[in-house]
């Protein structure tokens, strides 16, 4: 690489790093800026930042990171820094009632389609009952029919239980609160809560 593309590089990066004032790895960087450089000027550009002390380098187990070095911004005063961590207070609460809603709004439809599966699945556990007692003679494609049906049903019903609680466990990750009560918050009801578990097929 001559030594114009790579100061070149080298300006280009120590910008964005500015602009952006975060920790990014080698790889972030080639990602974020559209790959326009290549991922060996990124590279570069990164270790000779920070050999002159243009950017900080740590080290995370095998992974380096890099950011801009935070003497060369402009210092905040003390209202500047109240006023962004209360912008940033304000921003995590409001990302946080977004996502409990989101995840309402879908539980609620989980919630509605489990509930007619259910349905599907009693019904047609009935009638597999009332086939093997032989009080309805049935031809064995109708039988073979009824059989498929409600296995269907069985399997989806445990699909959606799974999908449903795989979106309460990522909504617990940001929730301060218990799973019971984030249940109770958004108005889901479980199986357990009725005594109620998917049949065997």
């Amino acid at each position: 690489m001559s030594k114009g593309k790579e100061a070149t590089a080298c300006k280009a990066v120590l910008e964005y790093l500015i602009q952006q004032n975060r920790p990014y790895s080698a790889q972030d960087v080639f990602q974020n800026m559209g790959k326009d450089l290549g991922k060996t000027a990124v590279v570069r550009a990164l270790e000779t930042l920070a050999e002159t002390k243009q950017i900080k380098e740590k080290i995370y187990g095998k992974q380096k990171v890099y950011v801009a070095d935070q003497s060369q911004l402009p210092a905040l005063n003390e209202n500047e820094i109240k006023a962004m961590d209360q912008q940033i207070t304000q921003l995590t609460g409001q990302l946080q009632q977004s996502q409990v809603e989101t995840q309402r709004l879908e539980g609620e439809e989980a919630k509605a389609e489990l509930q007619k599966t259910i349905r599907d699945v009693e019904q047609l556990t009935a009638k597999i009952q009332q086939l093997k007692e032989g009080r309805v003679l049935v031809s064995k494609e109708d039988r073979e029919k009824v059989l498929k049906r409600r296995n269907h049903y069985v399997k989806e019903w445990r699909k959606r239980k799974r999908i449903s609680m795989d979106i309460v466990g990522a909504v617990l990750e940001g929730y301060q609160k218990t799973k019971r009560q984030l249940l109770e918050e958004i108005g889901i009801e479980t199986d357990e809560d009725h005594s109620v578990v998917p049949p065997d097929i």
